[in-house]
């Protein structure tokens, strides 16, 4: 896995102006990543969601990691796909990966950009076989993310944030859709999403002093592209969570016009000693 700490992009080809599936004028990031960029990073997403699939509509033979939780061969696979592309897409950005190799701190603290990925994220509903895993992909500049993509192979949906110019949705071949976060009705209440596997008593104490509407019960990090896309209004997370596991749904939210902060209201911030992640709220408009 390539680790180098250069931090410019030297291939020409992953620049360019010209890409008709990205519904608003993007301008190339810091990194040099541009359109065709864009692109060929969302095609690494799909062909990664290609070989999670061909294990999905097989057997699942199910392996426990050493902190207890479940590993198929559908997340290998979709490591190996997306490493090797992203690899060759921009050999000198290094990447974070869930199922890569342990990177000490003291190696990447250095890094001024970096891959963060979670190849298989939703395992258990990937096992449950609801369908509600994804493929996750973000772009981390310094402590933030500044590019997402989602993919829900499933659905062959597409989620596509680029934090200060704008999110998208694509399903399938269609043309795709720009979206953003709803303001909330206050007097409706609030569409609360909520996580499918993991509920907790730390949230139902939370929700005691907001007006839920309706609770959306969602897995894996489609739970922060529902906010993204306008579909809910609220996802406190008060259990643990990666940085892997948030990164690129959070460049979603964000590019979407959301927030994802911890309770003190502080950003979600990345590439820390440890890569657990704090407890953290989601928010789309504010009434």
């Amino acid at each position: 896995m390539n680790k180098s700490n250069t931090n410019q992009t030297s291939d020409p080809s992953i620049n360019g102006s010209q890409n008709s599936s990205v519904p608003f004028d993007f301008k190339p990031l810091a990194s040099g990543l541009g359109p065709r960029a864009l692109e060929q990073l969302c095609q690494i997403a799909k062909k990664a969601g290609t070989a999670i699939l061909e294990v999905y509509n097989g057997e699942i033979a199910v392996e426990t990691k050493s902190d207890n939780s479940p590993l198929t061969a559908a997340d290998k696979a979709s490591h190996q796909v997306i490493a090797a592309g992203l690899e060759a897409l921009t050999p000198e950005i290094p990447i974070l990966s869930e199922e890569g190799k342990d990177i000490p701190y003291q190696e990447r603290k250095n890094w001024r950009r970096f891959w963060l990925v979670d190849p298989l994220d939703g395992t258990k509903e990937f096992i449950k076989r609801n369908g509600e895993f994804t493929v996750n992909m973000a772009l981390i500049e310094g402590s933030a993310p500044v590019l997402g993509v989602v993919y829900v192979p499933v659905q062959d949906k597409l989620y596509v944030g680029i934090v200060g110019q704008g999110a998208y949705v694509q399903q399938a071949d269609a043309q795709p859709e720009p979206i953003q976060v709803r303001t909330p009705d206050a007097q409706a209440g609030l569409t609360v999403v909520m996580s499918r596997s993991h509920p907790s008593p730390e949230l139902a104490e939370y929700l005691k002093n907001i007006e839920v509407a309706e609770a959306l019960p969602v897995g894996s990090s489609l739970k922060l592209c529902v906010v993204a896309e306008g579909r809910a209004d609220l996802y406190p997370r008060l259990g643990p969570t990666m940085e892997w596991d948030t990164g690129a749904s959070q460049a979603v939210v964000v590019a979407a016009g959301g927030t994802v902060q911890t309770p003190d209201g502080a950003p979600l911030g990345y590439n820390k000693p440890s890569l657990l992640n704090p407890h953290f709220i989601v928010r789309g408009g504010r009434a």
